[in-house]
């Protein structure tokens, strides 16, 4: 086959592949290894790997050899019809897709992948993993398939890489969007063991990450309270739909207080109904104060969060006695006493 005719041959693959074609692609095409040793000799395509080649006119992109290595995973089917199979044959994955979903800062040695049967190669640049990974564990990025960030993240884990770096590939990953931390922690469970938590608690290695990645609730709250300002309107507003929530339902607390009055007996005096109903009162707004205090008190060391937290709970606190003393306490006592019997009473 001559040059020319040769080229538009396999510019039917390239225009669709990243401008890429292997040569087990181009054999089936009808061109030869000695067509391609020519075309490479004349600069018309430029060799990337054993096997892969691209058009010399296609621009190289970012991904560019792990691509060239992904379709030399499976080097006869044409890109597009590799992305429609399930399982997919070959999965980017561990540090590879950590790199093309652009979360952490690993540099891998080696280009990754998952396969649903062992395969083995001879190429030391290339490394697989045996899983039949499920379609939810699996999105495509860059034009290849990859592992999603969750299922990446359980790979590092399993890989036995240091926790602090991983941490980094979290923090990143929740900046990109929205982790399915549920399903993470499942993925973890059977690695927690391992890396030193209690079996099957990866709810503790997803909280380690957390912690070592600065996004936990201590480490967010110290970050806010690094600008007084910020921490105080943050925490502010916090407390304030805290309390929102918590004395608009009042109704319902006096209404759980209902059959402490009762026992209390018709008889006695409002006060004693009063104070019940305080206990009942401050029985719910205390946890909302407590929270206050736990999240902010010791983690916003700062005298503006102090002093945020000083103001609303004591809003709080203020807010609940005005509601208590809105009370008609003679409607209350009278709506408790217990019904006279027909005639009792009556002279």
């Amino acid at each position: 086959m001559k040059a020319r005719e040769a080229l538009r041959v396999l510019a039917e693959v390239t225009e669709s592949q990243w401008g890429m074609v292997t040569s087990a692609q181009a054999r089936a095409r009808g061109v030869s290894p000695m067509t391609l040793s020519r075309l490479t000799e004349s600069g018309d395509l430029t060799r990337l790997a054993h096997g892969v080649y691209r058009d010399s006119g296609a621009p190289s992109e970012e991904h560019e050899d792990l691509r060239a290595a992904w379709l030399m995973t499976d080097p006869t089917k044409l890109a597009y019809e590799r992305l429609g199979e399930s399982p997919r044959a070959a999965v980017v994955s561990g540090g590879s897709a950590s790199v093309l979903l652009g979360i952490g800062d690993l540099r891998p040695v080696k280009h990754e992948f998952t396969t649903p049967t062992r395969k083995q190669t001879q190429r030391p640049e290339i490394r697989y993993r045996t899983r039949v990974l499920p379609d939810a564990d699996v999105t495509i990025r860059g034009g290849l398939p990859v592992t999603t960030p969750e299922r990446t993240i359980a790979d590092l884990v399993e890989d036995r890489q240091d926790l602090s770096t991983i941490a980094d590939v979290l923090r990143d990953a929740a900046r990109q969007s929205r982790l399915d931390t549920d399903r993470l922690v499942a993925l973890l469970h059977p690695l927690a063991e391992r890396n030193g938590f209690g079996k099957g608690d990866g709810r503790s290695v997803y909280d380690e990450l957390l912690r070592l990645a600065g996004i936990d609730l201590s480490s967010l709250a110290a970050q806010v309270a690094a600008a007084p300002q910020l921490g105080e309107l943050v925490l502010s507003n916090y407390a304030e739909q805290m309390r929102k929530v918590n004395t608009a339902s009042l109704d319902a607390v006096l209404a759980s207080a209902t059959a402490s009055i009762e026992a209390a007996l018709p008889g006695e005096q409002a006060e004693r109904i009063h104070e019940i109903l305080t206990d009942a009162v401050n029985a719910s707004i205390e946890p909302v104060i407590h929270e206050i205090n736990k999240h902010s008190g010791r983690a916003l060391a700062t005298s503006g969060a102090a002093e945020a937290v000083a103001r609303v709970t004591a809003k709080a606190h203020a807010d609940m006695e005005v509601t208590m003393k809105a009370i008609d306490w003679s409607v209350l006592l009278r709506s408790t006493e217990r019904p006279r019997g027909i005639g009792e009473g009556q002279s």
